[in-house]
């Protein structure tokens, strides 16, 4: 088993681009069961977060992982 906290850098592809982003493992684990479940790629929701975000590319990813499994723990994201 991977350590989840590793950092790993992985190319994605944003309107045609290629880009990489860097994050730990367990997010990446958890985007890639959200892309699963919406019946999408990785790349796609890559490419829906970068279309929202304010800030690196990386850092919006994670706090979009974080807030789904918020939801999902009935947490408000926003507090």
């Amino acid at each position: 088993m991977s350590d989840l906290t590793a950092p790993r850098k992985r190319s994605v592809t944003i309107a045609g681009h290629a880009t990489s982003v860097s994050m730990e493992d367990a997010f990446w684990r958890r985007l890639g069961h959200f892309a699963g479940e919406r019946d999408q790629s990785v790349n796609s929701l890559v490419a829906e977060i970068d279309r929202t975000r304010t800030t690196n590319l990386s850092s919006a990813v994670r706090v979009w992982v974080l807030e789904q499994c918020a939801r999902r723990a009935g947490l408000d994201p926003a507090t």
